[in-house]
């Protein structure tokens, strides 16, 4: 089982390095369902855990999934951001007024991602040409990305699944549309089912040590999502603890 641990803060991030998780997701604002994180933050952290995957949140504000056209840029300079400084992933997401899936923004996004992976496949590289660029393009590895909870907002989720497969996505996070992700098991196993290996489907929300083995059974998955947090003067804050209970159970 993979365990990526949401972090809100550096403490949290100690945390959960501490009690085992070898994937984070970054963000900020846990109280807020999770902002993108400050460019500082993801500078220490890389810093401190240079072989911790990190995987970013991109979500420019609180409140819904539908943005507009500045809002969208602003969320691909963040992405920008957070490549630069050496995010191993990006956690992101959109949809429209009648909740499908934003493909015009989604697209915009991995195309920008896409075009990250290739400009420093081929610095790192030292080719130049055009004839290199078409070369490498199939070689460069693109940062993972994920479909974020919008996914539990969108009104047809077998859509929206292929939607999301059909713009290169890695894998969606998801509670199966219900509160938590065992109440939600048996979409999640529905849509991993129907998806037939060409994404990822992560289970998130109210997992914890006493749920997690249920979770992973009931849906067939072999990655889960928590924050592992508890309440500390108001925050939420990962407990090494718990990431150490949730990876034992």
């Amino acid at each position: 089982m993979t365990l990526e641990v949401c972090c809100g803060n550096l403490e949290s991030v100690h945390a959960a390095v501490k009690g085992g998780a070898s994937r984070i997701e970054l963000c900020r604002d846990l109280e807020l369902d999770g902002l993108t994180p400050a460019p500082e933050t993801l500078r220490e952290v890389r810093a401190l855990y240079p072989t911790l995957k990190i995987h970013v949140l991109i979500r420019s504000r609180a409140g819904g999934f539908c943005y507009t056209p500045a809002e969208v840029e602003e969320m691909a300079t963040q992405i920008d951001e957070a490549l630069l400084l050496g995010a191993d992933g990006l956690v992101l997401g959109a949809l429209t007024p009648s909740g499908d899936v934003d493909a015009d923004a989604l697209q915009y996004w991995m195309d920008r991602i896409a075009d990250w992976a290739l400009a420093r496949g081929l610095a790192e590289s030292g080719c130049h040409s055009s004839m290199d660029a078409h070369f490498f393009q199939g070689l460069v590895k693109k940062p993972s990305v994920t479909f974020h909870r919008a996914f539990d907002a969108c009104r047809d989720p077998f859509k929206a699944l292929e939607s999301i497969i059909g713009l290169g996505c890695d894998r969606i996070l998801t509670s199966g549309q219900e509160a938590d992700a065992l109440k939600g098991a048996g979409l999640i196993r529905s849509l991993r089912e129907k998806a037939r290996g060409r994404i990822l489907l992560l289970p998130g929300g109210g997992v914890r040590p006493e749920n997690a083995r249920a979770i992973l059974e009931q849906t067939g998955c072999t990655e889960l999502h928590a924050s592992a947090s508890i309440q500390e003067e108001g925050r939420k804050v990962t407990s090494a603890a718990l990431v150490q209970a949730i990876l034992a159970s």
